[in-house]
């Protein structure tokens, strides 16, 4: 919609993972160097937590894309499964085909089979599970049986767990206790700090392709650490809008007030549902830029 306007490619603060603008904040590198340690070192069960919207998503699928070609990597982003039925997703993201009907005996078998086959081959194995904190617990167990399985040298499956902080309480159930006495890396999400965000900015907007000089004020900088906290995704959120408010009004700088404006409408999102406004500030924007190019054809 304005990519052009700003002289980008493609629009800079879009809420889907897209590893390549994984931004290496203090925060988020030394959560991928625990996690690629961690692999390299072989451990069973490897911990991520963070707040809803600290790019937990994103870090996972940069970790899975930055692993040699000596890992196998699977990815469940949706565990709210029985262990049955978790079990068959795992032999489904290992291209393992079993009939509709094969019981659990010969499904753990079978995945016993195909995780031994892939060490023969010098693969090592991690499966990611996305939102971990909706697990249930008797699915949790199911995993913590598969890590058991190992080689004299190794473990044939690691595991990453990426959830919200109710993970962590829900690890602590009693029932589960072996479970969270095994996971031997972890590491905890924060936000972005006010000289993180700045540099966040920059480095989304040059991934997209701007090439000019600073593009939010200062005075906008602020205010958006401010109204977005320093988490991720709301940063993405309240300066897409803010970029919108600007091209309504053919500005081709993000000022204070217009950061205010996407803030604003974003505070009401949280409670009505950002997508049915968001379209509406588009809208309110179309409309002007089309009333000022009225306008300027009319001089």
């Amino acid at each position: 919609m304005y990519e052009s306007h700003f002289g980008l490619r493609e629009a800079p603060f879009g809420i889907t993972p897209d590893t390549s603008f994984f931004f290496k904040s203090p925060h988020s590198q030394e959560a991928l160097n625990t996690l690629l340690v961690a692999a390299r070192s072989g451990e069973g069960f490897i911990k991520i937590t963070g707040e809803v919207g600290t790019g937990k998503t994103l870090l996972c699928r940069t970790f899975m894309k930055t692993l040699g070609d000596d890992f196998v990597t699977a990815y469940l982003p949706n565990p709210l499964l029985e262990p049955r039925t978790l079990m068959l997703a795992l032999a489904d993201e290992l291209e393992l085909p079993l009939p509709s009907d094969v019981d659990q005996h010969q499904l753990l078998k079978s995945l016993t089979a195909r995780l031994l086959e892939l060490a023969a081959q010098g693969k090592r194995v991690v499966l990611c599970v996305d939102e971990a904190q909706t697990i249930p617990r008797d699915s949790l167990e199911a995993l913590r049986l598969l890590t058991n399985l190992e080689t004299e040298k190794r473990k044939l499956l690691q595991i990453v767990l990426f959830g919200q902080p109710e993970l962590n309480e829900h690890l602590q159930a009693q029932s589960i206790r072996q479970l969270a006495q095994r996971i031997t890396f972890q590491h905890d999400l924060g936000g972005l700090t006010r000289d993180d965000m700045e540099y966040y900015l920059a480095h989304r907007l040059r991934v997209a392709g701007f090439t000019g000089a600073r593009l939010f004020s200062k005075g906008a900088v602020r205010k958006l650490f401010t109204a977005s906290r320093g988490i991720p995704r709301l940063v993405n959120i309240i300066a897409h809008k803010a970029m919108l408010a600007a091209y309504g009004e053919g500005r081709q700088r993000i000022d204070t007030h217009h950061v205010k404006l996407a803030a604003r409408d974003t505070a009401v999102a949280s409670r009505r549902g950002w997508p049915w406004l968001a379209t509406g500030l588009a809208l309110a924007a179309l409309a002007a830029a089309g009333a000022l190019l009225s306008y300027r054809l009319s001089l």
